[in-house]
C-alpha cells in the first residue's frame, strides 16, 4: 500500500489517496476534501468534482466503481448533485467536520472491464456491476435503498426484502453473497432497535444465525435526503465466492460477539483473491470482551482502544495497520474533532480518512471507526482479483 496526498490550490480541495497496485487489477481509494471559502453548496461540489476528475485522470486508466458523498444537510443538497450512470453513488448526510458541506469517498480500480449491467432506480443509483478479473464474479454495489413507509422495523424488512430480490436477480443471496452492509438510522438513540429487531429477523429467515454467519456492518446515524426515510442502506456483495472465500474476524481477546448483545453483524470479513485479500472492518468503537463500553467520557482514551480493537481483528487476519487503504471516523460531539483530528494525525498520518458527525448507536460510544484494508497474497485456489 503507499499513501499520497495531493492538493489542488485552485480548486481548494484536498486528496488523501492509498494505491494498491499489482500487474493485474490496481484500486484507489481517495477521502476528498473541501475548503469551505463560505460559498454555497453548488460552489463546494463543483470544486470538489473538479479535483476529482483530474484525480481520476492521472491514475493510469483507472475509474470509479463507488463514490459516496457526506453531505450537511441531505434534504436540500441531494436533489442538487446530478445522476452519475459511471459508477455507485451513495449520498447520505453526516456532516464533514473540517466545516464543509461535502466530503467524497472515491473507489476506483484500473483496469476497469465492461459492466456486467446492475439495476437502476431513479435517485440515488442504487447499483452496478463490476466483473472481477479473470473470473467472471461480480462486484454489486447497491447504494441508497429506502423504503420510506412505516416505522424504522417496517422500513428496514422492506429494503431487506428489496435488496434480497435483486440479489436472487443477479444470481446471488444475502447469505452466500453478501459481504458488507451500512444502515444508516435517523435518530439513531430512538430507531436503532427498531432496525435491529427487523434485522435479526430477517436474517433468520435468510439463514444467517449465530451457527452460520452474518455479515460486516456499520449501524449509525445518518439521514436520508428522503424526510420520510428512516432507514437506508448500502450494500456490497460478490457473485462467484467459492466456499471458504469469505471467512471473518472476531478478536475474541478485544471484542465479544456481537449477539451477545442482541446485534447481528461480523466484527469484519475477509474475502480472499489469488492475488490479494480485502478486509472490511465493521463499525468498531470502545469496548471490551464482555461488551462494555470502556473510558465513559474519554474522547481521548476511547479513540486508542478503538484503534487497538481494529488493529486486533486486523492481526487475526494478518493485515496490519500499514494495510488500511481508507478510514471513516464517526463522532457524537463535533466539539471532539479538533482532539480527534490531531490523534489520528499522529497515529495514522497518512490514511485517507473523513471525520463526521454521526452519534453512534450506544450513547456512551463517542467514537467509532470503519475501514478497508489490502493486502497481497497467494491464493492459488482462488481467481485474482
Amino acid at each position: 500500500m503507499t499513501y499520497t496526498t495531493r492538493k489542488w490550490d485552485a480548486h481548494g480541495v484536498v486528496a488523501e489517496l492509498s494505491a494498491f497496485c499489482t500487474e493485474g487489477k490496481s484500486e484507489y481509494h481517495a477521502m476528498l476534501h473541501v475548503e469551505p471559502r463560505g460559498e454555497l453548496f453548488a460552489g463546494q461540489f463543483a470544486r470538489l468534482c473538479a479535483a476529482a476528475a483530474e484525480l481520476t485522470a492521472t491514475l493510469d486508466g483507472a475509474r470509479p466503481v463507488l463514490k459516496r458523498y457526506f453531505l450537511s444537510d441531505a434534504a436540500n443538497q441531494a436533489p442538487l448533485i446530478p445522476s452519475d450512470p459511471s459508477c455507485a453513488v451513495s449520498i447520505i448526510q453526516q456532516s464533514p467536520l473540517d466545516g464543509s458541506k461535502v466530503a467524497m469517498w472515491v473507489y476506483l480500480t484500473a483496469p476497469l472491464n465492461p459492466p456486467l449491467g446492475g439495476t437502476s432506480k431513479d435517485r440515488p443509483t442504487p447499483a452496478e456491476a463490476l466483473p472481477q478479473r479473470g473470473s467472471g464474479e461480480g462486484a454489486l454495489w447497491h447504494m441508497g435503498l429506502t423504503s420510506p413507509s412505516g416505522d424504522s422495523a417496517q422500513q428496514t424488512a422492506g429494503i431487506l426484502r428489496s435488496y434480497e430480490s435483486e440479489l436472487r436477480r443477479q444470481g446471488g443471496t444475502l447469505a452466500d453473497n453478501c459481504i458488507r452492509t451500512w444502515f444508516y438510522v435517523r435518530d439513531v438513540d430512538t430507531q436503532y432497535a427498531g432496525m435491529v429487531s427487523a434485522r435479526r429477523e430477517n436474517f433468520q429467515e435468510q439463514g444467517l444465525t449465530p451457527a452460520t454467519h452474518y455479515l460486516a456492518s456499520t449501524g449509525i446515524q445518518g439521514i436520508p435526503a428522503d424526510p420520510h426515510a428512516i432507514i437506508q442502506m448500502d450494500a456490497y456483495a460478490v457473485l462467484g465466492l467459492k466456499p471458504g472465500q469469505q471467512h471473518h474476524l472476531k478478536a475474541l481477546t478485544h471484542l465479544n460477539p456481537t449477539i451477545e448483545y442482541g446485534v447481528t453483524f461480523e466484527r469484519a470479513t475477509v474475502v480472499d483473491y489469488g492475488d490479494r485479500s480485502h478486509c472490511f472492518i465493521s463499525g468498531t468503537a470502545s469496548i471490551d470482551n464482555r461488551g462494555r463500553v470502556l473510558h465513559p467520557g474519554d474522547i481521548v482514551s476511547q479513540t486508542r482502544r478503538m484503534w487497538e480493537n481494529v488493529e486486533a481483528l486486523l492481526a487475526e487476519g494478518q493485515f496490519t495497520a500499514q494495510d488500511i487503504a481508507q478510514a471513516i471516523v464517526y463522532l457524537r460531539d463535533a466539539a471532539d474533532y479538533a482532539t480527534v483530528r490531531r490523534l489520528f494525525a499522529e497515529h495514522y498520518p497518512t490514511l485517507p480518512l473523513v471525520i463526521t458527525h454521526a452519534p453512534v448507536c450506544r450513547p456512551g460510544w463517542l467514537i467509532e471507526m470503519e475501514c478497508i484494508a489490502i493486502a497481497q497474497r497467494d491464493n492459488p485456489d482462488y481467481e485474482v482479483f
